[in-house]
């Protein structure tokens, strides 16, 4: 039975495999739809460090090996990795945040734009991999009124999963700040 669920396949950003149109899209309209809800009031240093001490928490109860990274600008707001997190993951997390940095929306989401429009955002000459990743992860921070202020990251699970783990901590910082 399938009441309840949708008739379209969600899609995996980490298949190369052929997928449905419809997939895609629905993935990017989610994306899209956690944007315009995840708009906060404000951003101080002291809401980073309750994002990233959330993020350990829940990483730390799922058992999760990540690396977690929230910046402004050229500023580390917050750092760490749990255990089985490696240095590997330190280049990912950065790569993804300069890419959410530099497009203001989160890296998952360049990486389907180019897949939307039949290829990878990788393929392109002028995509330097050393530097950027299109891959899900990082989440720019957005301020009613001011845009982009800063990004949060974390690497080490799949992509959909990283995103997935950033957008719930997000969403209960968000939540606990409007009981505030």
């Amino acid at each position: 039975m399938t009441t309840g669920h949708s008739s379209v396949t969600a899609f995996d950003p980490d298949s190369g495999e052929d997928q449905p149109r419809a997939a895609l899209e629905a993935l990017i309209a989610r994306i899209d739809g956690e944007i315009s809800e995840l708009q906060f009031p404000r951003f101080t240093k002291d809401d980073a460090l309750n994002l990233g001490l959330l993020l350990v928490e829940l990483g730390k109860s799922r058992k999760l090996p990540i690396a977690i990274d929230i910046s402004r600008a050229d500023q580390v707001l917050f750092h760490v990795a749990l255990d089985g997190a490696t240095p590997d993951n330190e280049h990912w997390v950065r790569a993804k945040q300069r890419t959410a940095a530099r497009y203001e929306i989160p890296s998952l989401l360049v990486g389907l734009h180019a897949r939307l429009r039949g290829g990878r955002i990788e393929d392109q000459g002028w995509f330097d991999e050393s530097v950027y990743a299109a891959h899900g992860g990082c989440f720019p921070v957005y301020v009613t009124g001011a845009g982009a202020v800063a990004t949060v990251t974390v690497s080490g699970l799949p992509q959909q999963e990283d995103h997935d783990l950033v957008v719930e901590a997000l969403r209960e910082i968000l939540a606990s700040m409007r009981l505030g």
